[in-house]
C-alpha cells in the first residue's frame, strides 16, 4: 500500500497525518507503530486520520506511537485543525469530533485555539492531583524541573499499582513568576517524555488555578510556548482552550507492507 502522508508538529509534539476522507486507509497496529518509529519509519509521537463524519467538519482518529487507539491529544487536535484548513475542509473555524467528544476550534494570527472538554473533578492525591482533560493526567508540582529525570520518575507513576492497568500521563510542573508554568510530561503510549503534551499542559494549568493562577496561563514546554484559558466555576472548569502553533513540516510518500 502506497501512502501520501504529512508531518505536523505543535511545540515539538509531532504527528504523521493522513487524509482519509475517502475512507480507503485501513492500518494495522503494526503499521501505525512502523510509521511512528523514529529509526525505521517516518517518526512521530502519534498518528492521525482526518475522516468525514456527518454533522461535523471532520472526525479526528488518533493512535499512539505504539499503534494503539488513544484518547484525545490536544496538540494533535490543533495540528489536525491546521491540516483541515490546508486541505480546504475548513476556513478559520472548525467543529469536529474526537475520542472524547465534539470540539470547537478557530485559527487566528498563526495560532490554533482548541476548545477542550469541561472538567468537573480534580482528585487530590498525596503530593499531586489527577484529572481528565480528554486524556488522564497525573500532575505534580516540583522544583528545579530542568534537572528532573522525567523518564524514570514518570515511568514509576505510570506503572504504579494505581495506574498500571490503564496507564496515565504524568506531568511535572514548576511554578514560575508572572502566571507562568514550566511543564514536562511522560506520555503513556509513547512511553517516554515528549517535547509537549496539550492535554497535559491543560491539566497543569487547571491544577495551578487551585493555587492562585488565573486565566490565561502561559506555559513553557521543551518544544516552545502554549497558553491555556478557562472559566472556573467552583471546582469545575468551562470554556477551556488550548492555544498554540501548529506547523506543517513536510509531505512524503511511503510504501507499507
Amino acid at each position: 500500500m502506497n501512502l501520501t502522508f504529512y508531518k505536523y508538529q505543535g511545540t515539538g509534539n509531532d504527528f504523521v497525518v493522513l487524509d482519509n476522507r475517502a475512507g480507503t486507509i485501513q492500518l494495522t497496529q503494526d503499521q501505525v507503530a512502523f510509521l511512528c518509529d523514529r529509526r525505521k519509519g517516518v517518526g512521530a509521537d502519534g498518528l492521525m486520520l482526518l475522516q468525514q463524519k456527518e454533522g461535523y467538519d471532520f472526525e479526528m482518529v488518533y493512535y499512539n506511537a505504539d499503534g494503539r487507539p488513544s484518547s484525545m491529544c490536544g496538540n494533535g487536535g490543533r495540528c489536525l485543525v491546521a491540516f483541515a484548513q490546508f486541505l480546504g475542509v475548513v476556513e478559520n473555524e472548525a467543529y469536529f469530533i474526537a475520542a472524547d467528544g465534539p470540539h470547537l476550534a478557530y485559527l487566528k494570527e498563526g495560532l490554533v485555539h482548541l476548545q477542550m472538554k469541561d472538567v468537573d473533578e480534580v482528585e487530590d492525591l498525596e503530593g499531586a492531583c489527577f484529572l481528565n482533560t480528554g486524556s488522564p493526567h497525573y500532575v505534580k508540582q516540583v522544583e528545579a524541573l530542568q534537572d528532573l529525570d522525567v523518564f524514570s520518575e514518570g515511568r514509576a507513576v505510570r506503572y504504579s499499582d494505581r495506574f498500571r492497568a490503564e496507564g496515565t500521563n504524568v506531568n511535572f510542573v514548576e511554578h514560575l513568576p508572572e502566571n507562568q508554568l514550566f511543564v514536562r510530561t511522560y506520555e503513556r503510549g509513547v512511553e517516554d517524555e515528549t517535547f509537549s503534551c496539550g492535554t497535559g499542559v491543560t491539566a497543569a494549568a487547571l491544577a495551578a488555578s487551585r493555587t492562585g493562577y488565573t486565566s490565561p496561563v502561559a506555559i513553557q514546554v521543551l518544544g516552545g510556548n502554549l497558553q491555556v484559558s478557562f472559566e472556573k466555576e467552583g471546582s469545575s472548569f468551562r470554556n477551556v482552550f488550548l492555544i498554540g502553533p501548529a506547523v506543517q513540516v513536510f509531505k512524503g510518500e511511503i510504501t507499507l507492507q
